[in-house]
């Protein structure tokens, strides 16, 4: 079988657990070295476990710009480049932006925006050196709207235009950079949601499912091949459809 990531480095954030997680068990189907970071060791040891051979893990917080550093120099270190970026870490505290405090503005943006720059600016040097790269971030159907999600969906609408700018700031290097934007998808995210409010996304979903993290994954891997080399500054929405009514 041909893999499509044959040794190719891919830094995963968010890496243990839910798309992060399903992500780094397909780029190791397909060839690739994983470097996964998320703010729980624990996980990432589990996942790691769970795949086997030498995989990187470290934890950091991808809001801090000293341990987002740290872990691109640390992965420059042990495999002598980055080839791949998905930026997968992600958060939301969701609730009607009447009664949103600073604090879950703030916490959401910086995760979720400031952290998807701070992982791009870091891979910028390696990838620039070796004139070739992929970028994957991560936005969602929520950076469309949606009630509750006021600092969510800012978030998600702020990775789109990170995304399109990253991607002509970059061409010259052959770098590409594309987003992914899941629509529902089975993660701890989603666990938390009450059951009735599942089945009532279902039935608003097209393809009348929710999505699996290896749904994600599979973009995932669409946007790091040569299939997609001459894709950069796109967002696909993996959503069963949810998007594209009125």
């Amino acid at each position: 079988m041909h893999q499509h990531l044959q040794d190719k480095v891919a830094w995963i954030t968010g890496g243990g657990s839910g798309i992060g997680a399903a992500t780094a068990k397909r780029f190791a189907e397909e060839g690739a070295k994983l470097a996964l970071t998320d703010v729980n060791q624990e996980a990432l040891d589990k996942i790691a476990a769970e795949i086997g051979g030498d995989i990187f893990t470290m934890t950091a917080d991808v809001s801090k710009r000293d341990e987002v550093k740290a872990a691109a120099n640390a992965i420059e270190e042990k495999f002598g480049t980055i080839d791949i970026l998905i930026c997968n870490a992600g958060i939301n505290r969701d609730t009607f932006a009447m009664k949103m405090s600073e604090d879950k503005w703030d916490s959401v943006i910086d995760v979720n925006l400031k952290g998807t720059f701070l992982c791009c600016q870091a891979v910028i040097p390696p990838m620039m050196r070796s004139k070739s790269g992929r970028i994957v971030t991560t936005a969602s159907i929520g950076a469309l709207g949606n009630i509750g999600q006021a600092n969510y969906s800012a978030s998600k609408a702020g990775v789109i235009g990170l995304t399109k700018t990253l991607a002509l700031e970059l061409s010259r290097y052959n770098v590409t950079v594309n987003c992914v934007a899941p629509g529902a998808t089975m993660t701890p995210m989603l666990a938390g949601v009450p059951e009735n409010i599942r089945e009532a996304m279902v039935k608003e979903i097209p393809l009348k499912r929710l999505g699996q993290p290896s749904d994600i994954a599979a973009a995932h891997v669409f946007f790091c091949s040569e299939d997609a080399a001459f894709i950069t500054g796109q967002v696909l929405f993996v959503d069963g459809g949810m998007s594209t009514g009125v």
